[in-house]
């Protein structure tokens, strides 16, 4: 679930990051038996709920959030029909020739294919524990803007309530995140400028908090409160659970963009991949995620995290490819889902 995901660009010299996204989703997500007790401090009483119901009235857009351009030339993408995707760009991408190349490539392919783009703003890949001050990202992500004229569809940071890992990356307080949004939403007013990008987490008090912080502080500003908000729920959808997506969405006034979601492959010791296991336990999960989506009519897109997978040694995967690029049983639920006209393709085993 982040840009800067060393196997996936084949620098070595970062994969300090990997460690760091791994560490912090697991600080996020916690143990399977940690979820159970937190379930019973925030939401107690749903967690026990009975499967989502899709209603009639909810529709959303389904798309694919990924770093790398190779999705886009592969049939097995192509054939979804897919128009919507979401990219992960560091905040101060402009200022560094590696983040800018790959940005442009990617943004270019992604237009050639007319796909609607949403670029989620994220830490620095050279200064990931430094948070910039307001004056700095609004510098820079004006100079992003101004660089890519046909994206009109933002997010400040990248999952802000993350938090804080030592030496390794740092997110912003929900006060500074609400500073980022005004900044953002000053450099490009033409856009649409997604409020937060949360992910929900194992106990969504935290979360709940973090979003008040972040209305109280738009409320100060004197700013446009957001219309469109991005949650991440893997803590729901992994755990075959709708209470936390619902209670979240709850306190969001407008629309819900679920911007991260799918099916864990591995992640670390709480979702094993053993002989197998685990992909399809993730597939399992992506059909249920559509459940969820389609119980909500607040929800207006999900995008799927996400199309690259990885290697037997990652610790966070969940990709619908594998690092082959061979489609993976999660694949096959997202085509069926999406009526695909060929979804004879044979998942690969790992």
């Amino acid at each position: 679930m982040n840009v800067l995901n060393a196997h996936r660009h084949g620098l070595p010299a970062r994969s300090i990051l990997l460690a760091a996204t791994a560490l912090a989703l697991v600080l996020a997500l916690g143990g399977v038996l940690v979820a159970q007790s937190a379930a019973g401090q925030s939401g107690a009483g749903s967690s026990r709920t009975p499967p989502p119901t899709a209603r009639a009235a909810s529709t959303y857009l389904t798309g694919i959030g990924d770093e790398q351009t190779e999705m886009f030339g592969n049939p097995l993408w192509q054939q979804l029909h897919t128009k919507i995707v979401r990219y992960i760009a560091p905040y101060d991408a402009v200022a560094h020739s590696y983040s800018l190349d790959r940005a442009i490539v990617w943004i270019r392919a992604a237009e050639a294919h007319h796909q609607k783009i949403l670029v989620a703003f994220y830490h620095s890949e050279y200064n990931p524990t430094r948070m910039p001050s307001v004056a700095l990202y609004q510098r820079d992500v004006q100079r992003f803007v101004r660089l890519f004229p046909n994206v009109t569809e933002y997010q400040a940071w990248d999952e802000s309530n993350r938090g804080y890992i030592p030496h390794l990356l740092s997110s912003p307080s929900a006060t500074l995140d609400a500073q980022y949004y005004q900044a953002l939403r000053r450099v490009c007013r033409r856009c649409t400028v997604v409020g937060l990008d949360v992910l929900d987490q194992a106990n969504i008090g935290p979360t709940l908090q973090y979003i008040a912080e972040f209305k109280r502080e738009v409320y100060r500003l004197r700013t446009t409160m957001p219309t469109v908000w991005g949650l991440h729920d893997y803590s729901d959808i992994n755990r075959f659970e709708s209470w936390r997506t619902r209670d979240i969405a709850a306190v969001l006034p407008g629309q819900v963009w679920l911007t991260e979601t799918g099916g864990l492959v591995p992640f670390g010791g709480a979702f094993p991949n053993v002989r197998g296991s685990g992909l399809r336990r993730a597939a399992r999960a992506i059909r249920f995620m559509f459940a969820v989506a389609a119980s909500n009519p607040r929800v207006k897109r999900l995008y799927i995290y996400d199309w690259t997978g990885g290697t037997r040694s990652t610790r966070f995967d969940a990709g619908l490819m594998d690092a082959r690029f061979r489609p993976r049983a999660g694949y096959l639920e997202v085509c069926r889902h999406l009526r695909a006209p060929r979804c004879t393709a044979r998942a690969a085993s790992d």
